[in-house]
């Protein structure tokens, strides 16, 4: 229904206002303030409890699960691949040999070993993953559009715990995106349920000595001073315009992000938590000095100044590759994943489980990390690229693994099984939404509440999945 409401003459306009409150003048572009949304007033955590977080690790490309922390050693060899399993800190549990910091961690973690869903596309699938549902459209494209769904984080961004000064949720160091493409893979913002729920992109690479989150200081023509007296004027104007403002959806929500980027400056405890100079160089040499690393590293920061929701997607220097880039090993998939990945994976992974574990974090936080899909049982067999080699393997989402740690999940446990091929779920199937209900329900939020579809004007669950059961 459009709005009926007309101004009167002492009505303060949508432009004037605008202008006036300078919504650009503290150094934000309208794209940062959007990520900057809907914070409270006042940081209403008690100190006598912190609230829970979760760390979602995103392999970009879909690991193999059979060479990993699925493997078959008994299969023949053109399933069992090059690589051997070794034993790990619990009796029975086995990963693969190039996973060694890994294996002495297996007491925190559980081997999720049943993920499935239908969807064989990049970006259809990692939108699954992303967001815990079916992809609406085809499976033929990889990039974002306005009516997908809405990512976890930004579900968290709307409904979760406000953690006062801070966004709800993050995602560092870049939304996933295929080269050449032009926009983002789809499924990782507030899609059809708003772009003002997007979570806060802390873009990078934290390995940089002049790595600097924008949009947290003040621009150097405007000291503290100035920037007060702007405030002041901005609340002068609420005063005056507030009843006639009311009227004004848009420019309430240009008046929330403006306010929630004022509180992220003003915040020393934020601004603190988005940089890594306070760490010692034996930290963030144990992590590893690569980007995965440091954005770990940097994840347990947030998760310590008390962030519900941080999504930390993998990137490296391989996304150039157009046949194999990061985990999609359709090429040469042994020598990849032992040489470039997995030591990277096992170094930054198990420093950050151990690094959460010493502080008293693990178990307020629930860290997930997993691919969009996994890969073939069979080495070189072609299932949906056609450029697969014969030293590679291609998408396979019907069967693959997540590894859970925290938050509640029992440690050094293996939940679900695969086939002797690794190739389908044996039992106790887990689907992209039930995982979605787990870490809604870890962080406080009912899965079965509702957002509403601005798309198709209709509301829904946040999750149609259920809780994993008995992961405790």
């Amino acid at each position: 229904m459009r709005n009926s409401y007309v101004p009167s003459a002492r009505t303060v306009c949508r432009r004037q206002f605008l202008h006036h409150s300078g919504l650009t003048s503290v150094g934000l572009s309208a794209a940062q303030l959007a990520r900057l949304r809907g914070l409270s007033a006042s940081d209403t955590r008690s100190s006598r409890h912190r609230a829970n977080s979760c760390v979602f690790i995103f392999l970009f490309g879909g690991p193999s699960h059979i060479d990993l922390w699925d493997m078959k050693p008994a299969a023949p060899t053109e399933i069992r691949g090059e690589f051997q399993p070794i034993a790990t800190s619990v009796p029975g549990i086995n990963v693969c040999e190039h996973l060694p910091l890994i294996a002495l961690q297996t007491d925190k973690l559980c081997l999720l070993r049943s993920m499935t869903h239908r969807m064989p596309v990049h970006g259809p699938a990692c939108s699954e993953i992303y967001t815990g549902r079916p992809y609406f459209g085809p499976p033929v494209t990889d990039q974002a559009t306005p009516e997908d769904w809405p990512s976890l984080s930004s579900l968290v961004s709307q409904f979760g715990n406000d953690q006062g000064s801070l966004p709800e949720a993050a995602v560092l160091p870049w939304y996933t995106q295929f080269v050449g493409q032009d926009r983002r893979i789809a499924g990782q913002t507030g899609g059809r349920m708003g772009d003002h729920f997007d979570p806060f992109l802390v873009e990078g690479d934290p390995t940089h000595a002049d790595f600097d989150v924008q949009g947290l200081q003040l621009p150097n023509d405007v000291n503290a001073d100035r920037f007060k007296a702007r405030k002041k004027f901005r609340r002068g104007l609420e005063t005056q315009s507030g009843e006639n403002l009311q009227h004004l959806e848009n420019v309430r929500l240009l008046e929330a992000r403006y306010s929630a980027a004022e509180k992220l400056i003003d915040a020393s405890r934020a601004q603190s938590a988005f940089s890594l100079q306070h760490e010692s160089s034996v930290s963030r040499d144990r992590y590893g000095r690569t980007k995965f690393g440091q954005s770990l590293l940097l994840a347990r920061r947030l998760v310590e100044a008390g962030m519900s929701m941080i999504t930390v997607n993998w990137d490296d220097e391989s996304r150039v590759n157009k046949v194999s880039p990061h985990w999609d090993t359709h090429d040469e998939n042994f020598s990849r994943l032992s040489k470039d990945l997995c030591p990277v994976f096992d170094r930054a992974f198990a420093a950050f489980i151990q690094d959460l574990q010493d502080r008293g974090l693990l178990e307020t936080t629930m860290v997930v990390a997993v691919g969009e899909f996994g890969r073939t049982p069979r080495i070189g067999r072609i299932t949906q690229n056609g450029m697969t080699k014969p030293t590679g393997r291609d998408h396979w989402p019907h069967a693959f693994t997540a590894l859970l740690a925290g938050g509640g999940v029992g440690g050094g446990q293996v939940y679900g099984t695969t086939t002797s091929t690794g190739g389908y779920v044996d039992d106790n199937p887990v689907t992209p939404a039930d995982l979605t209900a787990t870490i809604l329900r870890h962080l406080g939020v009912d899965p079965h509440q509702e957002w509403f579809d601005r798309f198709q004007r209709v509301r829904r669950r946040l999750s149609e999945g259920n809780p994993v059961p008995n992961l405790g």
